[in-house]
């Protein structure tokens, strides 16, 4: 190659890096990212929401037929409809759904209706969304507010145009104004738990007016009939079409009513058109994405950044509505009242306490401030706190992680709500069997008693309930100092946070579940997934002592055998016994295929296992598996998550690992050291301070921290103090090709753990 050819090919490199990082942050994000998974194979089990940041509502297109959590599937080939969405997961289904679909003749029902499209004529943001639907020769563009969305729908020349709505079956309701060119309606389908007085009203304007008005009853078109209530009911409405021309939409829905709904609709479009709309959100995306920057990555690395949080920016979603007065209200899914205040759904506390929320509480704490309020009046009308909200308490997931996500959110700052109600919601949940096993603790006057949940009580997956629950007193232990309560209560939740060591098994150096005479169950199996444990083996759960990680290393022989140990993860075969389930679970395959032995990123239980090495005098392990978890477990594609994202805690993860540093026991105010993907980061917190993390050296070779300054300052530490990121700081990584095995080996520089408390 020549010298000018060289010199020209340089330039070329320089500037594409200049423009790569010189767009808007929410012009990385690939929504489809997660969306190639099917229920045996997880690779995000994601689909491409369009919304705003914890918005009431997203909007989806759906290839999934009416009822099916995979909405959308990036395998599948036919769009049945865009659909208003509110549930995070598929597992879980949805809640509150109703679908639009342009066609072109009277085909309302899901298949006749279904058409053809190529992600080659797709346009997905989080922002905007555009389709080509081939078979009506149909443009398809949408739009999203909180609680309300624009569409744009392009047609042919036809006589015979039409636009479904379908609210689906369990109850709905549809009735045509031909004389305000609108569709109002309601629907009540709903996947999980028992929710009273709940429906979901909406409001939708056309543009034009209608030629045609049908509505239909399951299969059945009732032509020329205005209104229908029925166990599936429909509307659907025709248009006279020239060729390219364009029917707008204006929705908008509300838990409230009709009239609320309306007036979210003209509150949050008011005299907006489509492309003002549009640009509204993509400056919100913006707003939101910008307050983390990051520069000197590839633009892969910066693309699955920003997808991460673009994911991490949805959940939990806002539950309440602004009514006629400007006051906050809500209908509430545990009386089916409309009653003032917060309320928020959507999301399930045993994945999103790792990560999520002190995540939350770093960048974001206004919202979580809202999320608390809500939290109190969940307890207020349910007598609970949810540990998943769907939206009201669903019985799924163990643990009493409330406890988790209320502790760190006091602990890292935040006020203005009640703390005293929440604290007595924790007492509750932490000494009470709930309504159902996954809300309080079930086992609680086994747990109470023993110390444990027995094995041979009849209470499933035990072992690793008897491990959250000694985490979440830990929680309540934090947070009865920092309110001042009796030392006789902060003792003994101090104490009740000790009891992972009762199933601690010397033969195995493993957790293993107990009966309740106090031998452990046998035979044992440290493969086997399920059982005693929660998708997941005893080697995902031995790990699960996030207070008190040297404790937890004395138990396993101490530091060096804790290494060896946590060592041993990733050099065991991807072997498994699935006889628990009676089949291979997607969790499972998900661990055998990735090639790093037991070690099962795809699901929460093992994600901060990763950053322990720093407990016992091995820092330069944590800073190797972090970056080849980053780098082999996503990508910014359809299938670059490698397992379920899991309302925003996978992408948590991958965000706070990408910035070097990771909260392994929220409810302190510590992170625990990784290393930083990037060269530099700034984080533009909500004080106004800035949190800066230079790595001028970084490379995919140099994921090595050699030495590590804060505020100028050298830092031996494996840890960074909340407070002091918080007041704004400078942490300049230097960052080398092979480990520095000196630094951070001394227990002075060990994270927090319980057992070292003065």
């Amino acid at each position: 190659m020549s010298t000018f050819r060289l010199a020209l090919s340089s330039v070329c490199i320089i500037l594409y890096a200049l423009t790569a990082v010189s767009q808007d942050p929410v012009d990385y994000v690939n929504t489809l990212m997660g969306t190639d998974s099917e229920p045996y194979l997880s690779n995000g089990n994601t689909y491409p929401a369009i919304g705003v940041p914890w918005g009431m509502n997203m909007w989806t297109p759906q290839t999934g037929k009416m009822g099916n959590g995979w909405a959308y599937t990036y395998d599948a080939y036919q769009i049945r409809g865009f659909k208003q969405t509110h549930q995070p997961s598929p597992w879980m289904n949805d809640y509150g759904q109703f679908t639009i679909m342009p066609v072109i003749g009277k085909k309302f029902e899901q298949d006749a209706r279904a058409s053809y499209f190529s992600h080659k004529a797709e346009t997905a943001t989080p922002y905007y969304y555009s389709v080509y639907l081939a078979d009506h020769d149909v443009t398809v563009e949408l739009t999203p507010t909180e609680r309300a969305a624009q569409f744009q729908i392009t047609f042919p020349k036809s006589d015979s145009s039409y636009i479904v709505v379908d609210p689906f079956d369990k109850g709905s309701y549809v009735k045509v104004i031909p004389e305000e060119n609108k569709i109002i309606g309601y629907t009540t389908k709903y996947a999980r738990g028992k929710l009273t007085n709940f429906k979901n009203y909406f409001v939708i304007e056309f543009d034009k007016p209608f030629a045609d008005v049908n509505t239909w009853k399951d299969s059945v078109i009732v032509s020329g009939q205005a209104e229908m209530e029925a166990n599936h009911a429909g509307a659907l409405v025709g248009f006279k079409t020239s060729a390219g021309e364009v029917v707008n939409l204006r929705v908008a829905s509300s838990f409230i009513s009709l009239e609320q709904a309306q007036l979210n609709l003209d509150r949050e479009l008011g005299a907006d058109d489509f492309e003002t709309t549009k640009q509204k959100a993509r400056d919100v995306w913006n707003e939101k994405l910008s307050r983390i920057e990051v520069d000197g990555g590839t633009i892969d690395q910066f693309r699955t950044f920003y997808s991460c949080l673009y994911r991490a920016l949805f959940f939990p979603n806002k539950l309440y509505e602004i009514n006629a007065k400007n006051e906050i209200v809500h209908w509430s899914p545990y009386n089916g009242e409309i009653l003032p205040g917060y309320m928020f759904a959507g999301t399930g506390f045993w994945d999103t306490f790792r990560a999520l929320y002190p995540f939350l509480n770093l960048v974001y704490p206004s919202i979580n401030k809202e999320m608390q309020a809500g939290l109190v009046n969940d307890y207020l009308e349910g007598g609970w706190l949810p540990e998943w909200s769907s939206p009201g308490l669903a019985n799924i997931m163990v643990g009493n992680n409330s406890a988790s996500v209320v502790s760190d959110a006091y602990i890292k700052g935040l006020r203005g709500y009640d703390i005293e109600k929440l604290y007595e919601a924790l007492i509750h949940g932490a000494n009470n069997e709930g309504p159902m096993t996954a809300v309080g603790r079930a086992g609680a006057e086994y747990y109470k008693k023993l110390g444990y949940v027995p094995y041979d009580v009849n209470i499933n997956e035990n072992a690793a309930r008897t491990l959250e629950y000694a985490y979440d007193d830990f929680a309540i232990y934090q947070l009865a100092k920092a309110l001042g309560k009796s030392k006789k209560e902060i003792k003994l939740y101090r104490e009740r946070s000790q009891n992972y060591k009762k199933l601690f098994d010397p033969e195995t150096g493993l957790m293993r579940g107990k009966n309740e005479d106090g031998t452990f169950m046998s035979p044992f199996n440290p493969f086997k997934w399920g059982d005693a444990f929660t998708e997941g083996n005893s080697w995902h759960y031995s790990w699960s002592v996030f207070h008190d990680i040297e404790g937890l290393s004395t138990l396993m022989g101490g530091h060096e055998n804790f290494v060896k140990k946590l060592d041993s993860v990733f050099l065991l075969p991807p072997v498994f016994d699935d006889s628990y389930y009676g089949f291979v679970i997607h969790e499972i395959r998900e661990m055998q295929i990735a090639n790093m032995g037991q070690y099962a990123h795809g699901n929460q239980p093992i994600q901060h296992m990763i950053y322990l090495y720093n407990y016992a005098g091995a820092p330069w392990k944590t800073q190797y598996w972090a970056r080849e978890t980053m780098n082999r477990m996503y990508m910014p594609t359809p299938d670059g998550y490698c397992g379920d994202e899991d309302n925003g805690q996978t992408s948590a993860w991958y965000i706070f690992s990408a910035m070097g540093f990771y909260p392994v026991c929220p409810a302190v105010n510590e992170y625990v050291l990784g290393a930083p993907l990037f060269k530099q980061v700034t984080v533009k917190l909500e004080n106004g301070n800035d949190l800066v993390i230079n790595a001028p050296g970084n490379s995919d070779e140099n994921r090595y921290v050699q030495s590590l300054k804060i505020n100028g300052a050298a830092s031996t530490k494996n840890y960074l103090d909340h407070n002091v990121l918080m007041k704004g700081a400078i942490l300049d990584f230097e960052m080398v090709d092979q480990p520095n095995t000196s630094r951070g080996v001394n227990p002075s520089d060990f994270p927090y753990s319980l057992t070292n408390e003065k």
